[in-house]
């Protein structure tokens, strides 16, 4: 599967934004997705998850209550509800698919075969 993410860009802190990740392929919606970010001169870390199926989706705490996953397996595309955003979370963010993921490595970047490329998001004070 192929990937693109798209949505990034500049708000303010407290401000809210929507990431996109648009797949192409017929296994998107057999796959598990997620959203990774790494933030300048950090580790690419994760942020939040959602298995195929639309089970209970997995978060950072620091996603946890502010961000949503979702999925729309019919657009073939996953997006990245952000509200409440701080300055921390300012970095680029990829989206990331794979059909082989076990529950115990949902939140481990190298679980992930296919990877789109990032957007910025900057997060002003």
């Amino acid at each position: 599967v192929q990937l693109q993410a798209s949505g990034g860009g500049l708000v303010q802190a407290g401000g809210s934004l929507t990431l996109s990740c648009a797949a192409s392929g017929s296994t998107f919606r057999a796959s598990t997705v997620a959203w990774f970010r790494q933030a300048p001169d950090k580790d690419r870390e994760f942020v939040a998850a959602l298995k195929y199926g639309n089970s209970n989706p997995y978060y950072s705490a620091s996603a946890k209550g502010r961000f949503t996953i979702s999925r729309d397996n019919a657009k073939n595309t996953l997006y990245l509800r952000m509200n409440a955003l701080k300055p921390e979370d300012t970095g680029v963010y990829f989206c990331a698919a794979d059909r082989s993921i076990i529950t115990g490595r949902i939140r481990e970047q190298h679980a992930y075969g296919n990877w789109g490329q990032e957007t910025l998001v900057t997060v002003s004070s």
